[in-house]
């Protein structure tokens, strides 16, 4: 049902603003447009490589969305309101793929084509790409966070990262060297990749029931796992570990902060150390930094229970509104396959769905912790499913920011209230 404040009816606000493109030329093989993040050049590669393989059945055109997930949201949102049936493949976060499909902008994959998307790919990935039994996006990116530390601080620390550690014993290693502890925690997206990773680590979860749409039921309170979150972002806000622009910084924030002579540890996807190498590459950092470089699985949120990875990455939905669905499913097929999956993955510097790439001899060069990625990905922690995750989200964002001053006591049941309350059109955003 569309909400005042929901997908829908924000949509249809917008549609007035949206000119609806025609969706190719019209002489020679179709034009398939292809909507995605800014990279450095490796969509548009694939794209050539699958134009190539098709035989001249379509063209692929690359179409760049705006840098940060909300604002590629929001853009798609618009044009997929006004039944654009210029898009024809969309590369999606997956927390929005339930969303999509609710609204019905995604052509569903039939169960002829299913199979052939998913054989291969990592249970996460796939699990991220369906809604209500059925496939509706295809696999395609399968990110995770990690813990990056410098060997030279772990060492002086103490620490013995073979083994896990927990968030508490992590700040008190910073605080010991001098170090810091760069998350990315600004008020947005990735505040919530922390809490809920943090939440998950807990063995609990943000919501539950989201097959109840609005009626879903937030969970924050239960088990003690939103405050215990709160804890550990409080103490990290407030500790000496913390970098001075904690509550403003994005990934790349951390990396710069990590880098610096003040850095120790990082939380951070796996693209990390690959920005790096191309940073020495290009003469911005010097090769002993990336020496210094070491990984280890995300801290523990609980000493008791193992920590669930964030998950994160790319699924790629096929429009429903396309002049060019059989054409947009093969491009689709074609991007996925594990040749092109490793090509990808060694160009972009991003990691994949497809469980055999991490075995390719180059990817396990260039990506040394492939096995860890593996891992974390296998054991991951899901951010919520639910067409209603933008709410959630934003919810979560405005309770748990600044982390310094996060109230253990009564951000988990301000949260839990405000999630109601938003979802019920009774408090607006």
């Amino acid at each position: 049902m569309p909400r005042r404040h929901g997908l829908l009816a924000v949509a249809l606000a917008l549609v007035a603003s949206v000119v609806v493109g025609c969706g190719g030329g019209g002489s020679g093989p179709p034009e398939l447009n292809w909507y995605v993040p800014p990279d450095n050049g490796a969509y548009q590669k694939l794209a050539d490589r699958c134009s190539r393989a098709s035989g001249g059945a379509y063209r692929v055109k690359v179409s760049v969305l705006p840098t940060d997930a909300s604002g590629q949201r929001e853009q798609l949102v618009r044009r997929l309101a006004a039944k654009d049936s210029s898009i024809d493949v969309m590369a999606l976060d997956p927390v929005f793929v339930p969303e999509f499909a609710e609204a019905r902008f995604l052509r569903p994959f039939t169960a002829a084509e299913a199979p052939t998307l998913t054989d291969g790919m990592l249970s996460s990935a796939v699990e991220s790409s369906g809604w209500r039994g059925r496939l509706v996006a295809a696999p395609f990116r399968a990110n995770t966070q990690l813990l990056w530390y410098r060997k030279s601080v772990a060492a002086e620390a103490g620490l013995d990262l073979t083994r896990p550690i927990g968030w508490d014993d992590l700040i008190t290693a910073a605080e010991k060297t001098h170090k810091t502890v760069a998350v990315p925690a600004k008020r947005y997206e990735g505040l919530t990749v922390w809490v809920n990773g943090l939440v998950t680590g807990a063995g609990g979860a943000i919501v539950r029931d989201v097959e109840k749409g609005v009626d879903l039921k937030p969970a924050l309170r239960e088990g003690g796992v939103g405050k215990r979150a709160a804890e550990v972002m409080r103490r990290l806000g407030r500790s000496s570990a913390a970098p001075a622009n904690l509550a403003t910084s994005i990934e790349d924030d951390t990396r710069t902060v990590f880098q610096s002579d003040s850095g120790g540890f990082m939380i951070n996807w796996t693209y990390a150390r690959g920005a790096a190498a191309e940073a020495v590459a290009g003469g911005q950092l010097s090769r002993e930094v990336l020496d210094d470089y070491g990984w280890a699985r995300y801290p523990q949120t609980d000493p008791d229970k193992p920590s669930k990875p964030p998950f994160g990455g790319i699924s790629l939905g096929v429009s429903r509104y396309g002049k060019h669905a059989a054409e947009a499913v093969s491009a689709v097929r074609c991007a996925g396959t594990l040749e092109n999956q490793i090509t990808y993955m060694l160009e972009s510097k991003e990691t994949t769905a497809r469980a055999a790439a991490y075995d390719d001899p180059g990817v396990r060069a260039a990506l040394p912790m492939a096995d860890l990625i593996k891992e974390s990905l296998d054991q991951a922690g899901p951010r919520p499913r639910t067409p209603y995750y933008n709410d959630v989200s934003a919810s979560v964002q405005r309770e748990y920011h600044p982390p310094a001053d996060v109230d253990p006591n009564s951000a988990p049941r301000a949260t839990d209230d405000l999630i109601t309350g938003v979802l019920h059109d009774k408090v607006l955003l």
